[in-house]
């Protein structure tokens, strides 16, 4: 990913732009601070609309057989 300092990709707006749709971001630097990231509006949509881990979970086709055999003994006794 490149960078571009902020008057730079001002002045060239349009390029940078056209880079981000072609699937090359640009990281804009302020003061050699990195502010921001130019990308396509496809790959913002696709990166802001990742799951939860839970919602992968519940999506996953598994069967109750592909998770670990539960311990039939008897839980332990806690002396208080």
């Amino acid at each position: 990913m490149r960078e571009i300092q902020l008057r730079d990709a001002k002045a060239n707006l349009s390029a940078v732009v056209d880079e981000a749709m072609e699937g090359k971001p640009s990281v804009i630097t302020r003061h050699g601070k990195r502010e921001a990231v130019v990308l396509s509006y496809e790959e913002w949509e696709r990166l802001s609309h990742v799951p939860s881990f839970g919602r992968l979970l519940m999506a996953a086709p598994l069967a109750a057989v592909d998770g670990p055999e539960r311990n039939p003994s008897p839980a332990r006794t806690a002396d208080f």
